[in-house]
């Protein structure tokens, strides 16, 4: 792959055949221009820069993977819950396969890695990052204080960032 090899041309060909394509699937999932383009430039920024860590055999669906794991991360930031995580997993307004080798993949991981977390650092975990709780959400309904959830999840994220090794990337989009 060109890319491995530093080719600033290999970028500017991936950039000009992917963007306006990610940034359309972006916006069909938060309706947010600006934050598409941030998406879409972080997205292949990242790629670039650690262009020589890749082993990637669909470029397109890993990137629009990558552009839909940043729209969930937004919209949890933007505290937009249910409703539109609901209606992102029902987009596949570009043929993206949620269910591709890769996503299956890292699926099973996390779920096995989850199992072996202790149960209360699990349960944790779970709150966060499936029900899309806050810290402040998770620590009235367990009756703990927010920094007993934090700390929780800095170490379930901590031992899973260690378990994925070189998929770090589906750590940062995951987080």
């Amino acid at each position: 792959m060109r890319l491995k090899e530093d080719d600033h041309a290999a970028f500017n060909e991936l950039h000009r055949r992917h963007y306006a394509m990610l940034l359309r699937y972006g916006y069909s999932l938060i309706s947010d221009k600006e934050a598409c383009d941030d998406m879409v430039q972080d997205v292949l920024t990242w790629f670039w820069e650690h262009r020589s860590q890749h082993q990637i055999q669909n470029i397109k669906s890993y990137l629009l993977t990558a552009i839909r794991y940043q729209a969930a991360k937004y919209i949890r930031k933007g505290k937009i819950r249910e409703a539109h995580l609901l209606s992102l997993n029902d987009s596949d307004s570009y043929s993206l396969n949620e269910e591709s080798l890769e996503v299956k993949e890292l699926k099973r991981i996390i779920t096995s890695f989850v199992h072996q977390l202790p149960e209360k650092c699990a349960l944790i975990f779970r709150m966060s990052r499936e029900e899309q709780l806050s810290n402040k959400e998770i620590a009235v309904k367990l009756g703990i204080s927010e920094a007993t959830v934090a700390v929780q999840i800095k170490r379930a994220l901590d031992k899973l960032k260690l378990n994925l090794g070189k998929m770090h990337f589906w750590i940062h989009f995951f987080m």
